[in-house]
């Protein structure tokens, strides 16, 4: 009796395939959500760069000299302040991925603070150690160094508040490099330096790109900690984000809204860009295989 009202039941399994199964309701709702949150988080921008573009705005700032000057500083003073991000955050990113000590924890937390703090507290943060009534400002004044509202404060200001973005990915590139392949390098003969640069390097890359990118993204959107602690003197330490303010705080709202249509577009390329160079990187890497 049992293997009889067994045998109906598998037949009619047999005989009638599942159907095809559909998104479940949860999986729609998920759908739905990310959506709405691509949009949310790109509607704006897109606003933003349509409004320029549509009201000739763009065209006309984009020829202004004022305009011209600021993203060339902020071109240079980025420029600048991601090669000192690189020569000084990468052996620190090195030490915390790969050494133990007393206090570790102490500076990962200075290193991350940066990215918590408002910007405007960094500046002042940066006026109280630099200025030129600062802990360290009369010291550098007395051997002609200012760097409060200069060009380089400019720089240093960028430097603090975007660094902290290519530590942290460089840190977790360097640590996920095998071991294992770096030891096969030494028993080659290879030396320490040579080591960091023909193995770790190639295979942290992307984390090492990641971070330029985001670092050097921070450092041109910087605003609060360079006001701060450089000012906003036109042609001297005027950046781009400042002239995004200026030009709103003084009432011309399609100037603003053109300089600012700038920055998104430098950005932007920057990042298609890289994902350009991943993905050509990744179509390599297949071809090869």
């Amino acid at each position: 009796m049992i293997e009889s009202s067994r045998r109906p039941m598998a037949s009619r399994g047999a005989a009638h395939p599942a159907a095809p199964t559909r998104p479940h309701w949860g999986e729609r709702a998920l759908r739905v959500f990310a959506v709405l949150f691509a949009i949310f988080l790109a509607l704006p921008v897109l606003t933003l760069v349509g409004r320029s573009l549509l009201s000739g705005a763009l065209g006309a700032v984009a020829g202004s000299s004022a305009v011209l000057a600021a993203l060339g500083l902020s071109l240079t003073t980025t420029a600048i302040s991601l090669l000192l991000t690189v020569m000084l955050g990468t052996p620190l990113a090195f030490v915390l991925a790969r050494r133990s000590f007393r206090g570790k924890w102490l500076v990962d937390a200075f290193v991350d603070l940066p990215i918590v703090l408002p910007p405007s507290v960094a500046g002042l943060a940066l006026l109280l150690v630099l200025g030129r009534r600062g802990l360290l400002g009369g010291p550098l004044g007395g051997a002609g160094l200012d760097i409060a509202f200069t060009a380089a404060a400019v720089v240093v200001a960028q430097t603090f508040v975007s660094a902290p973005f290519f530590i942290r990915s460089a840190r977790a590139g360097i640590a996920a490099v095998e071991r294992d392949l770096e030891d096969a390098a030494r028993v080659d003969g290879a030396s320490e330096p040579r080591l960091f640069w023909d193995v770790t390097v190639p295979l942290a890359a992307p984390a090492l790109a990641a971070g330029l990118v985001m670092s050097w993204a921070r450092a041109l959107g910087e605003f609060g900690a360079t006001i701060m602690f450089a000012g906003n003197v036109q042609g001297r330490t005027q950046t781009l984000p400042l002239v995004v303010f200026s030009e709103f705080q003084g009432g011309d709202l399609d100037a603003s809204v053109a300089a600012a249509a700038m920055l998104v577009i430098a950005a932007l390329g920057v990042l298609v860009a890289v994902r350009a160079f991943h993905w050509g990187r990744a179509f390599d890497v297949r071809g090869l295989g």
